[in-house]
């Protein structure tokens, strides 16, 4: 279901770039920030002319469309694309990515659409669904399904390799994913993304139990040396990007904890990441180690019961819940959630009738 005001405005995140579980293969932000100061000797144009002429793969349109979310300013302040520049003026201005020159085979895939307008959709992706074609992934993707989707929309045509998407989730990761119709909304929410006001809540099952009921997690994430798919924490900020991840126990239940994990940056991998750092891997998390048994009795049925939720959710226990974003054309926020799928459900209920189980046989 969607809502048009915030549930709590007060209490937004700071999002940043990129979503949180992008793959490692794809680690590149979905849009790109320029800062030009204009030279000494330029004569008066149009900003929109003298940036065709300056950024590559920025036509016109782009260039209008840009200029009429407000995400192109000049000293500081938003302006029109009719705008004449000046020698000095500091221009910054963010755009959705250039698409990769590949082209994407429309797909009748089916898709889980829990909202959807004349500029955007929401989009719930389950897991097991890689978002973009990459090197061992050319189709079944998410934008494969989207490209057959929007196959009548002239936006997607023009943009037929990654339409719409200005974030990404993971392959095993499910929930919420906004998608843009038109340039306008494009590049209204990656200026929205940029500036870090999307407003995202994952829920995870993590090992062990939490001391604290709330905390933070910083730290430079970076590639590991001997692992090029896996992500760790340096303390050297030339070994990785800054990250901050906010979590908060939702429920405790013995051996694994129900969390809740507010990003303020966009790292890829980061919250598992984090949360591996810690000691609370996300649980079946086969990439950082949450695949086997990390807390809990030597008992052979306890083994068993483990093993089974392994089976039940063979992957790791993620979900992007909630979604909250300024809609493009209208200006309303707009705030989305998405239940837990399935499998993840079924394993939560499974962890908490043992942990009845467990307690009620402690009380005996």
């Amino acid at each position: 279901m969607y809502y048009n005001k915030f549930k709590n405005e007060a209490d937004l995140p700071k999002i940043y770039e990129e979503s949180e579980d992008t793959d490692a293969s794809e680690e590149q932000e979905l849009w790109e920030h320029h800062r030009i100061v204009v030279d000494k000797g330029q004569t008066m144009m149009r900003i929109d002319k003298f940036l065709m002429i300056r950024l590559q793969n920025a036509s016109r349109t782009k260039l209008q469309a840009a200029a009429e979310a407000g995400s192109i300013l000049v000293n500081e302040k938003p302006i029109k694309s009719s705008y004449k520049i000046k020698p000095l003026d500091v221009i910054s201005i963010v755009l959705p990515q250039p698409p990769k020159d590949t082209e994407i085979v429309p797909e009748d895939i089916p898709l889980n659409i829990i909202y959807e307008d004349d500029d955007v959709m929401i989009v719930n992706k389950p897991a097991g669904m890689v978002v973009h074609p990459g090197h061992n992934n050319v189709s079944g993707t998410l934008v494969n399904a989207l490209a057959f989707h929007l196959k009548d929309n002239d936006f997607s045509k023009e943009n037929n390799v990654r339409p719409g998407l200005v974030h990404r989730i993971d392959k095993n990761t499910s929930g919420l994913l906004v998608v843009a119709k038109n340039d306008m909304a494009m590049t209204h929410l990656a200026k929205q993304f940029f500036h870090h006001t999307i407003q995202r809540r994952y829920v995870a099952l993590a090992w062990n139990n939490f001391e604290e009921d709330e905390g933070t997690v910083t730290g430079y994430i970076g590639r590991s040396a001997k692992d090029r798919r896996v992500f760790m924490m340096y303390d050297d900020e030339e070994k990785g990007r800054w990250s901050v991840t906010h979590y908060k126990v939702l429920e405790r239940l013995q051996f694994v904890t129900l969390i809740e994990c507010r990003l303020e940056t966009g790292r890829t991998h980061q919250i598992r990441v984090h949360m591996k750092h810690i000691g609370h891997n996300l649980f079946s998390d086969d990439t950082y180690g949450g695949d086997r048994i990390l807390k809990g009795p030597s008992f052979t049925k306890y083994k068993q019961f483990v093993e089974n939720c392994f089976q039940l959710m063979p992957r790791q226990g993620l979900h992007a819940r909630s979604l909250g974003f300024v809609h493009p054309k209208t200006g309303k926020e707009m705030y989305f959630e998405a239940d837990l799928p399935e499998d993840f459900a079924t394993v939560l209920d499974k962890w908490r009738n043992y942990n009845k189980h467990v307690l009620s046989k402690q009380d005996d």
